[in-house]
C-alpha cells in the first residue's frame, strides 16, 4: 500500500512538472525516466507521431536501458499499422501488455523484430505498449517499457538474470504508465503549442523587420545581420573564461530574448519622417537641388557679362575656373564624413559671394540655411533633424512596451530600445550610464555600430574596411562609451571566424 501511494505521489509530482516544461526535448526525456522509474522498468523507449509524414508515422525520440549501453538507434520509424506490436499498440490506441515478446499468441498479425536483441545481446521479455492520447483523441505518441524487474539495482546481461529478475507487467503498473502517459500527452501538445507559438512570433517578427529595413532601401536587411551577430558575440561572451565576463552565461531563453531585441531595435523607425530617415547627403535634396541651380544661373550671368567683349575672353575662363571650384567644395563639403571634419575656410568666403540677378537683386552664392547643413562636421543631419531621428529609440520602446511579451521576452523593449545608450552618459534617450546599461543593450548597441560602420548599405558614407571598423571601436571604447571589454571579445571571435 505504502508503496502505491509513493507511485500516486510520484505521479501527481511529475503531472505538474510536466504541466511547466515547455522544452519539447526535455520533456520527453523526463516522461521515459518517471515511466521507467514507476513501473520499475530496465529499459523504456519513446516514439512520437511525426504528422508530417504521408501516412502518419512513429518516430523514435529515445530509449534507454539499464543493462545496454546507449544504443544508436537514430532515425528508427515504426509504420502505425499491425505489422509490429508498437505499430498495432499505436493504430489500436489501446494499451498492450507482452508476457513474453518471444511467445507471442499465435493469432496475432503483430510479430517481434529480434535484431535489436542480436545486435546489443539483449533479451527482451515482458512489455507494455501505452499509447499516449490528447483529450481530442488523437495519438501524440508511444511509451514503450521493457523487462519488468523485481530488484530495480538488477542488470539483465544474460538469460539467467532475465528468468531470475524479470516480471510480467500488472495491471496496476499499465494503469500508472497510461496515467502518466495522458498526462504526458496533454504536456506533450501543450509543447506543441508553445513551440508553434513560437515559431509564428519569430515568422511575424521577422517580416515585420523586413518590411522596416525595406521602408529605407539602403539598410535592408541590417536588423536580421544585427541579431545574427548579436547572437554571435553573446556566445562568445558566455564561451569566454577571463575577465570580467568569465562568469557571464546565458540560458537559451535569454538568447533568444537578445535576438528578438536585436531584431526590433529599428522599428521606431516607423514614425520618422522618410526625408530625414533617407537623408543621404548634408543638404536636403530641396536646398542641395536649388544651390546647384544657382551655380548655373550664376555660370549664365557671368557669361552674359562678358558677351561681346573679346578681350575680356581670358576673364571670363578665369571667372568660369573659380566658379567650377567653387562648386567642387561645396559638391565635396556636401559629402557627410563618418569622423568629425573642421569645415572648409572656403564655404565662408563663397558664402560672402554676390551676383547680381538677371531682375537686378543681389544674391549670395550660398545662403546662411545652405551655410549652415554644408558646416556640419558629422553625418548629415543637423541639431533638429538628429533629434528627430533620435527619436526612434523612444519610439522602439513605446512600440514593444504595448506588445503582450511573455515572462522570457519581457525585457525585449529595454534591451531593443537602449541600443544607443552609451556608458559615459552621452548616449540616447534616456542618458543611461554604465552600472544602468544591460550587458544584453551593450551587445545590441556594440553589433548595431559594427555593423553600420561595415556594410555597404549606408548612402551617406562610405563602408569601412572590418579593421577600420575595429579602430572605430576601439577609440570609442578608449573614450568611456562603449565596453572595452566586450570590443575586444568581438574582435577576437570575428577574427576567428
Amino acid at each position: 500500500m505504502s508503496l502505491r501511494v509513493d507511485q500516486l505521489q510520484a505521479l501527481n509530482r511529475i503531472g505538474m512538472e510536466l504541466m511547466l516544461e515547455h522544452d519539447l526535448s526535455v520533456l520527453l526525456g523526463r516522461i521515459l525516466f518517471t515511466a521507467k522509474s514507476l513501473t520499475q522498468s530496465d529499459g523504456g523507449g519513446l516514439f512520437v507521431v511525426d504528422p508530417e509524414a504521408q501516412p502518419p508515422d512513429l518516430v523514435l525520440f529515445e530509449v534507454h536501458i539499464d543493462s545496454v549501453s546507449r544504443p544508436d538507434l537514430a532515425h528508427v520509424r515504426v509504420p502505425i499499422n499491425d505489422t509490429s506490436i508498437a505499430g498495432h499498440a499505436a493504430r489500436t490506441k489501446q494499451p498492450l501488455v507482452v508476457r513474453d515478446a518471444y511467445d507471442l499468441p499465435p493469432d496475432k498479425e503483430f510479430v517481434l523484430t529480434r535484431q535489436f536483441d542480436e545486435q546489443f545481446h539483449y533479451r527482451r521479455r515482458s512489455m507494455a505498449f501505452v499509447p499516449m492520447v490528447d483529450h481530442r483523441d488523437q495519438l501524440v505518441g508511444l511509451l514503450v517499457l521493457v523487462n519488468r524487474k523485481s530488484d530495480p539495482q538488477a542488470r539483465l546481461m544474460s538469460i539467467e538474470a532475465v528468468d531470475r529478475y524479470v516480471q510480467p507487467y500488472s495491471a496496476g503498473d499499465v494503469e500508472l504508465a497510461r496515467s502518466l502517459a495522458g498526462q504526458a500527452a496533454v504536456a506533450i501538445e501543450n509543447a506543441q503549442l508553445h513551440a508553434r507559438i513560437e515559431r509564428m512570433m519569430e515568422t511575424v517578427v521577422e517580416v515585420a523587420v523586413t518590411a522596416i529595413d525595406e521602408r529605407d532601401p539602403a539598410t535592408a536587411g541590417h536588423s536580421l545581420r544585427v541579431a545574427k551577430r548579436c547572437l554571435n558575440l553573446a556566445r562568445a561572451v558566455d564561451a569566454t573564461s577571463v575577465g570580467p565576463f568569465a562568469d557571464v552565461h546565458f540560458s537559451a531563453a535569454q538568447l533568444r530574448e537578445i535576438r528578438f531585441a536585436a531584431l526590433l531595435h529599428d522599428v521606431g523607425k516607423l514614425v520618422i519622417p522618410e526625408d530625414v530617415l533617407l537623408k543621404s547627403r548634408k543638404l536636403p535634396p530641396v536646398l542641395c537641388e536649388r544651390v546647384f541651380a544657382r551655380f548655373d544661373l550664376i555660370h549664365r550671368t557671368l557669361e552674359l557679362e562678358h558677351c561681346g567683349a573679346p578681350s575680356s575672353n581670358g576673364e571670363l575662363a578665369a571667372a568660369l575656373d573659380q566658379l567650377d571650384e567653387m562648386r567642387r567644395t561645396v559638391h565635396s563639403a556636401n559629402e557627410p564624413s563618418v569622423r568629425d571634419r573642421k569645415p572648409s575656410n572656403e564655404l565662408t568666403e563663397i558664402a560672402a559671394r554676390r551676383f547680381r540677378r538677371p531682375d537686378g537683386t543681389e544674391t549670395p552664392y550660398l545662403t546662411k540655411e545652405e551655410l549652415h547643413f554644408l558646416e556640419l562636421r558629422r553625418g548629415t543631419l543637423d541639431d533638429r533633424e538628429r533629434a528627430l531621428v533620435e527619436y526612434h529609440a523612444e519610439a522602439t520602446r513605446r512600440l514593444l512596451k504595448s506588445v503582450l511579451w511573455t515572462d522570457e521576452l519581457k525585457n525585449v523593449p529595454s534591451y531593443a530600445s537602449g541600443h544607443h545608450e552609451k556608458l559615459d552618459g552621452s548616449g540616447y534617450p534616456n542618458r543611461l550610464r554604465a552600472p544602468n546599461i544591460p550587458l544584453q543593450t551593450q551587445i545590441v548597441c556594440l553589433c548595431d555600430m559594427f555593423d553600420a560602420l561595415t556594410e555597404a548599405d549606408r548612402p551617406y558614407k562610405r563602408p569601412l574596411s572590418v579593421d577600420e571598423a575595429f579602430d572605430v571601436l576601439r577609440e570609442e571604447a578608449n573614450a568611456g562609451r562603449i565596453d572595452g571589454e566586450l570590443v575586444r571579445i568581438m574582435i577576437q571571435s570575428v577574427v576567428r571566424t
